[in-house]
């Protein structure tokens, strides 16, 4: 019985076929403040994804309702 070596490794291309097809959603919140008083707030969501998977974000998070409805 022979035995196979298998490398586990991925090419740059599988990573970012695998990342555009499934997504990442990066979400952070920072708020400094001093004796009460806020002075720094930042959001920010960064998403990295293909044009169907964040089409299904936005969705699912509400963002493409207000694009969808008439003013």
């Amino acid at each position: 019985m022979a035995v196979e070596k298998v490398n586990a490794s991925s090419s740059l291309a599988e990573v970012v076929d695998r990342i555009l097809d499934k997504g990442i959603v990066i979400d952070a919140w920072v708020r400094v403040s001093l004796v009460g008083i806020e002075l720094l707030a930042i959001e920010a969501r960064v998403v990295i994804a293909g044009v169907d998977t964040y089409l299904k974000y936005a969705e699912a998070v509400g963002l493409t309702a207000s694009a969808a409805s008439p003013a």
